[in-house]
């Protein structure tokens, strides 16, 4: 071993260092090719998946700003937006490229994730690799991480883009920050501060970064002790913890800046849920289970589903005790156990980088989510694999017996990952899974049913929604799509009551503007056209971009006669959202107002984009005819 390689001595185990240069550029490129391979064999049915009705609209089929592909427009909105309840340029961007490459053909932005999810597992095998010169190990950790089945969730999800893109930056900023240690300089720091960034514009979980680094700095570093008569790793230069905290200063600050910023978009998406409907006694009781679930789930990925609803109090006392004793445990021994260092640093960094999403400050509905454990996973497959090295030593026994077991293991996950892509096909398969998987989920059956909407199966749709609201009573979702089954049966005045309930409920701007734009449609049909038009226009107020709502005042203004501003309302409409439907009404409006050769122009843009033309003919013939 050199005299200038930063190693602990409990890294100097019995089985063979192999220093990365001394290992030859041939075996890590098959190695890096092996991670590769899995990754893409074992998605690659993720080219017959569809997209799905959980936020796929809102980031890519539904979003004009991703589909206008990249412009000085589409930088000027994702870097000021806070679309989503988030702030995430970067993502924002990434989507549009795709539009910009794919158009909204579903396999290639699935293929994207894919390729940056394969990236990363390479990476993390290289950086392990160059931090310990033990290959193995890192090897195993990251092939565990390329095809376990808790991760299919950020690959195989295409509005998770932001996950694998913000791990990308992460891998790489943690790459950068070996070599500043190596050969430190504001150059070599200023990179491992860019990649931060760009992280955190990708997805702010990734905050914990300068923690995580001072934890990467007590092992494998060795850069961290404690006492000046603690051992150090030779030539690892003696820095007290105060120095590395003050070191990464510039990190910590860019961590409280990003804090700040996504605070303040989740607060205006309404993402953020009040001390009233989940209290912080409840909130830390579901964390410290939450701690607990998710070791479960690694270690026994069965039933894995896209949505595990927050269980509120209902969790029982020895259920919480338990957790609470098994988190505390763990922690004592790893604490206990300095001379492994892996150990302490493994379930640190678990229990560190899961904090943003552990719950504390409740965002959105879940509990937990599979996408939450692809950063903090990591930290446990360092714990398990540097120690069953360990433990096999130079012993060929054991080595023949773990290689056997790791086998087996490893293909068993294979099999669950394939069969996991599966579940994500479609809406409804998706759905329908997770009903079946969980208990008491309203989510999931408000998404199972919108999916029976979109294929006109609407009195299945309504029972889903119906058992929605007999689980959660106060779920504005169920509640918004039960008023859409009954504007389909022409009930209106149900219809009406049922928007009504949602502004109720929610402080979701989302929800809030659609309800308002249904509302609209409700008094149409009732032909209180007053109310029709306050609120569509609310619905405006709230957000500029409610073409909907454009459309809604262009039918009012038609039926009391006045085609100039129904012209004026439907032109914004198509602006906003290009559709067959919008041109055909505003052609329409360009006719009775005397504008022939307008009309004409709007007519052949409709068929022009028109998937089904006669289809959307009938739609307008509908509209006129109500």
């Amino acid at each position: 071993m050199s005299a200038g390689r930063v190693l602990l001595p409990e890294m100097a185990i019995k089985d063979k260092q192999v220093p990365p240069a001394a290992a030859g550029p041939s075996r890590n490129v098959i190695l890096c090719l092996l991670l590769v391979v899995c990754a893409l064999a074992l998605y690659n049915g993720i080219n017959k998946n569809e997209f799905v009705n959980y936020d796929d609209d809102v980031y890519i089929t539904a979003n004009r700003h991703v589909q206008s592909g990249l412009s000085t427009g589409t930088f000027g909105w994702a870097f000021t937006t806070f679309d989503a309840a988030n702030w995430h340029p970067l993502t924002w961007i990434s989507h549009a490229l795709d539009c910009q490459l794919f158009k909204l053909n579903p396999a290639g932005h699935h293929y994207v994730n894919v390729l940056l999810h394969s990236v990363n597992a390479v990476l993390l095998f290289l950086i392990l690799f160059e931090a310990t010169s033990r290959m193995w190990p890192s090897f195993m950790v990251a092939v565990v991480f390329a095809i376990h089945p808790i991760n299919v969730e950020s690959v195989v999800w295409a509005a998770e883009r932001k996950n694998v893109l913000s791990m990308l930056f992460l891998l790489l900023a943690l790459w950068a920050y070996q070599r500043y240690v190596r050969k430190p300089s504001i150059a070599s720091y200023m990179v491992v501060f860019v990649l931060f960034a760009c992280g955190l514009m990708s997805k702010p979980q990734v905050i914990t970064l300068p923690f995580l680094l001072l934890l990467w700095d007590f092992w494998p570093l060795g850069r961290l002790r404690f006492s000046q008569f603690e051992e150090a790793p030779a030539g690892a230069p003696a820095r007290s913890f105060g120095a590395l905290v003050l070191e990464k200063l510039p990190l910590f600050t860019l961590s409280v800046c990003s804090a700040i910023v996504t605070m303040a978009a989740q607060r205006s998406g309404g993402a953020v849920r009040s001390v009233i409907e989940y209290p912080f006694g409840v909130r830390v009781e579901n964390a410290v289970a939450a701690y607990f679930d998710y070791i479960g789930r690694m270690l026994w990925p069965l039933g894995l589903a896209p949505m595990y609803p927050n269980p509120g109090d209902s969790l029982l006392a020895w259920q919480v005790a338990l957790a609470a004793v098994f988190v505390a445990a763990v922690t004592a021994l790893a604490l206990t156990f300095r001379k492994k260092r892996h150990v302490a640093m493994g379930w640190l960094w678990y229990l560190g980088s899961l904090v943003p999403m552990i719950g504390l400050v409740q965002v959105g509905l879940q509990a937990t989510a599979d996408r939450y454990m692809y950063l903090p996973m990591i930290g446990l497959l360092i714990i398990v694999c540097w120690s069953l090295a360990d433990w096999v030593g130079d012993r060929y026994s054991r080595a023949v017996a773990i290689g056997t077991v790791a086998g087996l293991l490893l293909g068993g996950l294979a099999v669950l990952t394939v069969r996991q892509v599966g579940y994500w096909h479609d809406s409804e398969a998706l759905w329908s899974r997770a009903v079946a998987v969980t208990k008491d989920n309203f989510v999931a059956h408000v998404n199972l049913g919108e999916s029976f909407l979109n294929q006109e199966r609407t009195e299945e749709a309504a029972a889903q929604f119906r058992a929605a609201v007999q689980i959660r009573p106060r779920d504005p979702a169920a509640h918004l799509n039960l008023g859409t089954c009954e504007r389909r049966g022409k009930r209106y005045a149900a219809a009406l009551q049922e928007d009504q309930v949602v502004l109720r409920l929610t402080s979701d701007k989302s929800l809030r503007v659609y309800a308002l734009v249904n509302m609209g449609t409700d008094y149409r049909h009732l032909e209180d056209y007053a109310n029709a038009r306050e609120s569509y226009e609310e619905a405006i107020r709230q957000n500029p971009e409610a073409a909907r709502a454009f459309i809604g005042l262009g039918l009012i203004a038609e039926k009391t006669g006045d085609p100039a501003s129904a012209v004026k309302q439907y032109s914004r409409a198509v602006e906003l959202e290009p559709s067959d439907v919008g041109y055909l009404l505003l052609a329409q409006a360009l006719d009775k107002n005397g504008q022939r050769s307008a009309a004409q122009s709007a007519i052949h843009e409709a068929q022009r984009i028109s998937p089904d033309f006669s289809r959307a003919q009938q739609a307008v013939s509908d509209l006129a005819a109500e």
